[in-house]
This record gives structure tokens, C-alpha cells and sequence, in this order.
């Protein structure tokens, strides 16, 4: 399931006796989904990116298939006039070589940096999904302590607390 800002934002939970506090968790949920939509900012213009700089590298490898066609254009021609053609191919070679090699090695660094910030995305949300588990852990863990200590002062069985216990990694997958 795909969580969207406006989802971490809408989300409700059960209120109980001596449950969280609802004005923290409502900005706790404001604070995770303004986050969660920046990120997905970042990945969108970063996928755009790595999109724009695919088609300027077909254009590129088309500018160089239509070089190597002018090369082969400029060698019929040389047969003809065996000075000037030579002269005049051998330069057009050259600067299309030097602008080939700049304008690929431009998309290839433009790519190398899409992926480093696709990875430091990447690293950024597996860092927030390890901090929810620390988090969402210490509060079942304080709830569990909390159940037990109300279990023992009431001490009546068959009454059950209203509470519902669950699992974090539930709660972590419905995150991601």
C-alpha cells in the first residue's frame, strides 16, 4: 500500500484510557507527512532528471551516428578532390570527436549525480524507517509496561483494557 502525505495526515487512531495524546500524535503525523512529501519532491524532480538526461544521450548517440555519416560522406568526397576534402574532413572529425566526448562525458557525470542523490534518498528514508522502528518500539514497550501494571491494580478477570496490541513491523510496512 502506497502512503501519500494526505494519508499520514488523515490518519485517525482509537482513542482510549490513557492512550497517546492526540494533539502530539496529530503533530507527529503533520511533521512525518510535510517529510514524506519532500521526499517524494526530491525523487520526482530526480527521476525527471535522470529522464531529460536519457533523451539528451539518444541525441547525442544520434548526433554521432549522424557524424559518422558525414565522415563517410566527407571520404566519397575526398576521392574527388583529394586535397581540400581531406583538410575539410579531418576537421569537421575532430570537432565532432571533441563535442561527442565533452557532451557524453557531461551525461555521464550528470547521471553519476542523479544516482548519488537517488542513493542519498534512499539512505534518508531507510534511516527515517529505522528511527519509526525505535520509536514505535519504546511506545509498545511502554504500553506493554503500562497494560501489565493496570492488570495487576485491577486484578478482575475477564475485563479486557480496550487496548489492541499489534506488531511494528505491520506498522512499518504500512509506512513504507
Amino acid at each position: 500500500m502506497k502512503l501519500t502525505p494526505l494519508d499520514i495526515k488523515k490518519q485517525e487512531f482509537k482513542k482510549v484510557l490513557r492512550g497517546y495524546d492526540p494533539v502530539e500524535v496529530d503533530a507527529f503525523l503533520d511533521v512525518l507527512s510535510t517529510e514524506f512529501s519532500e521526499l517524494q519532491k526530491q525523487l520526482r524532480e530526480i527521476r525527471d532528471q535522470a529522464m531529460t538526461m536519457e533523451v539528451e544521450l539518444r541525441d547525442f548517440k544520434q548526433k554521432e551516428r549522424d557524424l559518422q555519416q558525414i565522415l563517410m560522406q566527407a571520404r566519397e568526397t575526398s576521392a574527388r578532390s583529394i586535397d581540400n576534402s581531406r583538410k575539410e574532413g579531418e576537421l569537421i572529425i575532430q570537432e565532432a570527436e571533441l563535442k561527442g566526448s565533452q557532451l557524453l562525458d557531461h551525461a555521464r557525470m550528470e547521471v553519476l549525480k542523479a544516482k548519488e542523490e537517488v542513493t542519498l534518498l534512499r539512505a534518508k528514508r531507510d534511516a527515517l524507517v529505522s528511527r519509526l522502528k525505535v520509536l514505535l518500539n519504546s511506545e509498545i514497550e511502554l504500553i506493554k509496561a503500562l497494560e501489565a501494571e493496570e492488570t495487576l491494580e485491577q486484578k478482575e478477570p475477564g475485563q479486557g483494557t480496550g487496548k489492541e496490541t499489534f506488531q511494528i513491523d505491520e506498522v512499518v510496512k504500512k509506512l513504507i
